[in-house]
């Protein structure tokens, strides 16, 4: 049984604070409290989820580090965007694979935001070589991506979620059996939770068993990017 006991009752009310107070004065003064409630247990989270993913995969990495590892930073990159406030109202928990660079490497996730709460695995908009590599496995592969879709645990789990192409990808025939599949932009398939959910015993269990049912994607889409899963 895990240590990890679910996250703390004040987790979601310190994010819609955030999102009501997002700038830097009111972060400054309320940090210890992220501290506290956020980023602490979400380390503790990662930590623990470190033996149960190895027997899963030896691929894919638990790194409990504040800056550069599992935790996606509560920080937001405002370089390019409209919106200029300075903070995630988010957390972010990625698992990489250990050649992943980012967070478009396939991966498995784990989201928790007010009203919006969710497991996920497979690849999050890749780069354009890595989605033509996919793009290409399913077209040469249809049974073998249709053996991945139809997977009874993938089905009963999971959604795929995420943006599409309006038009064919250029190089795929237009009457291709999957064009809609292969229109796809995303490849990540997401099981969505209860906000009452994180606060369990048993919330930390049930993320290791969505993660073990999307096995099969993850070895599809490792596969097609020539490297281990």
């Amino acid at each position: 049984m895990s240590t990890f006991q679910g996250f703390p009752g004040g987790l979601l009310p310190f994010l819609e604070e955030l999102s009501a107070n997002n700038n830097r004065d009111w972060f400054a003064v309320n940090k210890p409290r992220y501290e506290e409630l956020v980023s602490n247990p979400a380390l503790d989270f990662i930590g623990a989820m470190s033996a149960p993913l190895a027997k899963l995969s030896t691929r894919f990495e638990a790194i409990p580090k504040r800056s550069g590892g599992s935790l996606m930073r509560v920080y937001r990159d405002t370089r390019f965007s409209k919106d200029k406030t300075p903070y995630k109202t988010n957390v972010g928990i990625q698992f990489r694979h250990v050649l992943g660079k980012d967070i478009h490497a396939p991966g498995f996730y784990v989201h928790i935001e007010p009203h919006d709460v969710f497991i996920g695995v497979g690849s999050w908009r890749p780069d354009s070589a890595s989605l033509a590599k996919i793009r290409c496995r399913i077209a040469e592969k249809p049974d073998l991506w249709r053996q991945v879709v139809s997977n009874k645990s993938i089905k009963r789990h999971f959604e795929f979620v995420g943006d599409t192409l309006i038009r064919p990808p250029r190089g795929f025939d237009r009457d291709h059996p999957l064009i809609d599949v292969l229109k796809r932009k995303d490849f990540i398939a997401i099981k969505r939770l209860e906000e009452s959910d994180i606060e369990s015993s048993q919330f930390f269990n049930n993320v290791v068993k969505r993660f073990r049912d999307g096995l099969p994607l993850m070895q599809f889409l490792c596969a097609a990017l020539e490297i281990p899963a």
